[in-house]
């Protein structure tokens, strides 16, 4: 069998090259989407625990202090995520990120709730 010509090396490089490009640009594009899925997960975080902080000051002025933090085990929460992606956000799966971002959307949603009915609770009624 006769020898592979330059003309076919150059195709079988060239093929190489494009493998090579496809998967950096795969490898990137994915530490692309983990990084926006972390900074997510951050953001909202950081959203929750103002509106926790603000759920605090919000039942204090209702309530008055009772000695106890009602929002206390939220932030618990909230920081034992973010504990939980310092160590194993580099690992988790696109999908655990959304997941964790998922949970903290939820639980900003409560709040909310919680604070709606605090203001309707602290409305004038007609």
């Amino acid at each position: 069998m006769p020898e592979p010509g330059p003309t076919l090396n150059a195709i079988l490089l060239s093929c190489l090259l494009a493998a090579i490009v496809v998967a950096a640009y795969v490898l990137l594009a994915r530490r692309g989407r983990r990084q926006r899925a972390m900074r997510d997960i951050l953001d909202a975080a950081d959203a929750l625990e103002a509106r926790l902080r603000t759920a605090r000051d919000e039942i204090e002025a209702v309530a008055g202090p009772q000695g106890g933090d009602p929002v206390q085990d939220a932030m618990k929460e909230m920081l034992r995520q973010r504990l939980w992606l310092r160590d194993h956000g580099e690992a988790a799966s696109l999908a655990q990120l959304q997941d964790v971002h998922d949970g903290i959307e939820k639980a900003r949603q409560r709040i909310d709730r919680q604070l709606d009915r605090i203001e309707e609770a602290r409305a004038p009624t007609v």
